[in-house]
């Protein structure tokens, strides 16, 4: 499911495929790294990786500042096309570089709930590790803490896929190093 729509976003914010992909100074893992990779890359081949950082800070200080656009990112009820295209006019509004504004419009797949057909989508890929006979009962919760991903559990079997625990993880990791 997000393989697919990734290449996708791989290919529009590096203008290449992903086998071109310059590889960033720490590897990271998930779709959130899939993410941060594509952006260094892209900003990497086209010499902007200190507009993007200046971009993402940018960003990031609209959020805490306008209550308005971070209630309005936040919302899990606002639908995909309606935050991409609001996340485009902050993008312009904010001056931001053309690797981060697609960055932007094209992350915010990630942390908002699925609609029908993607929820079809994770239903098939999820019944090929059903047993034979069993039908999947897909029950969505939409849950801010984990920032983004999924939790998944079918049975006995429980799989965090979740950004906030990836966080957690790599918060951990780069703890023990220092």
């Amino acid at each position: 499911m997000a393989s697919t729509k990734f290449t996708t976003v791989a290919r529009s914010l590096s203008s290449g495929s992903t086998q071109g992909m310059v590889k960033p100074p720490i590897k990271v893992f998930g779709i959130e790294g899939r993410y941060a990779t594509a952006l260094f890359s892209a900003g990497t081949k086209q010499n902007k990786l200190e507009a993007i950082e200046k971009d993402l800070i940018k960003f990031q200080t609209a959020l805490k500042s306008d209550k308005v656009l971070k209630e309005f990112v936040d919302n899990p009820i606002n639908k995909r096309s309606l935050k991409s295209s609001t996340l485009q006019l902050a993008a312009k509004k904010l001056a931001l570089s053309p690797p981060s504004s697609n960055f932007l419009s094209m992350f915010n797949f990630y942390i908002l709930p699925l609609d029908s057909a993607d929820q079809q989508e994770l239903k098939k890929t999820l019944q090929a590790f059903s047993k034979k006979g069993e039908t999947i009962k897909l029950e969505l919760k939409v849950d801010p803490t984990l920032i983004g991903g999924m939790i998944v559990s079918i049975g006995d079997k429980y799989v965090d896929m979740s950004v906030a625990t990836k966080i957690k993880k790599y918060t951990e990791i780069i703890q023990e190093a220092v």
